[in-house]
């Protein structure tokens, strides 16, 4: 049975670690047998949470809802740097972090609050002339820094050698991975993000969202239900 294709929404979906967010695309479409959908921004394979999906004629909306404020939970493991800021790449670096504080993560916490350029990773989708970032990386060919403003704001953070677990709500676009690896650099230990997990994506909240053994166990007509609007103030960002 076909997903009409008058039907037209989001789709909250909490992604599981291990998969991509092409993946997701892929499992919804085979569930649904219905090919036109996208999403609201990419979660690495290590992260879980929030994706949401569009469907349909909403695909048209994707580039205004990638701007959305999302909100991280999230861990960062100082004292351990990766070519890829995060847990899946490989280690580079490795510095003791004995004398970390509290209150020396607390005196850097403001260089990374508000608006902030950040450095954009290496390993990551954005193009230099014309290609991927992470396929020149694979392929050692230097590329200059590349940056973007973003805005973040931290709403709690805690410190356990090695362990920096946080949560923060930061605009469109942003890296965490910048912030694990920027902060690491600026507090002289080196750092990757270890954990990652998105809560939310503007008004969506993942604990609305449906997980991958909901979305098999449903019947297409409760899923078609679950479908939500796009809101209008959304469609004239």
């Amino acid at each position: 049975m076909n997903l009409s294709p008058q039907f037209s929404g989001l789709l909250l979906f909490d992604k599981p670690k291990g998969i991509t967010s092409h993946d997701a695309v892929d499992i919804l479409r085979r569930r649904l047998n219905f090919k036109k959908i996208g999403h609201t921004g990419t979660l690495d394979p290590m992260a879980t949470g929030l994706l949401v999906m569009l469907l349909g004629p909403s695909t048209k909306y994707q580039a205004k809802l990638q701007n959305c404020a999302k909100i991280y939970s999230g861990a960062i493991t100082l004292g351990v740097e990766t070519d890829t800021w995060d847990a899946e790449g490989k280690v580079i670096k490795e510095t003791p972090v004995a004398g970390m504080t509290h209150e020396r993560i607390k005196g850097i916490i403001g260089f990374f609050t508000g608006k902030v350029v950040q450095q954009i990773p290496s390993f990551s989708a954005v193009r230099y002339k014309g290609k991927h970032l992470y396929k020149l990386a694979r392929k050692n060919t230097a590329v200059p820094p590349m940056r973007r403003e973003v805005n973040i704001k931290w709403k709690n953070y805690s410190f356990k050698q090695p362990l920096l677990n946080f949560e923060v709500e930061c605009s469109g676009g942003t890296y965490v991975r910048s912030i694990a690896y920027e902060m690491g650099r600026m507090l002289g230990t080196g750092g990757h993000l270890s954990e990652l997990r998105r809560l939310s994506v503007n008004r969506w909240k993942v604990d609305d969202a449906l997980n991958r053994e909901t979305l098999q166990k449903l019947s297409l007509e409760a899923l078609k239900a679950r479908l939500l609007e796009v809101p209008p103030d959304l469609k004239n960002l």
